[in-house]
């Protein structure tokens, strides 16, 4: 389902001002992610930055030790309303 089409069906919104409105959300969550805060959006869940520490891994071709770098990632973690609703 695109999600577009079904913001503009169930808002009684046109597809234009649906897709502005859906951009402006998913840019709303990366900005505030990009500063390194959490985005909750109430019954539905919580989006956040996890920070993965630097580590040792193997090259699974030839075994030889690798470096890992420290990441920042997206990480996405689901309400109690969502949870309800896919059950």
């Amino acid at each position: 389902m695109e999600v577009v089409d079904a913001v503009a069906s169930r808002a009684g919104l046109s597809k234009a001002d649906a897709d502005r409105a859906v951009n402006a959300f998913i840019d709303t969550i990366a900005d505030t992610l990009a500063r390194g805060e959490k985005v909750t959006v109430t019954g539905f869940g919580t989006f956040e930055v996890r920070h993965r520490k630097a580590r040792m891994g193997r090259n699974p071709q030839t075994g030889a030790p690798l470096h890992i770098p420290a990441t920042d990632s997206p990480a996405f973690k689901s309400g109690k309303g969502l949870k309800d609703a896919v059950r």
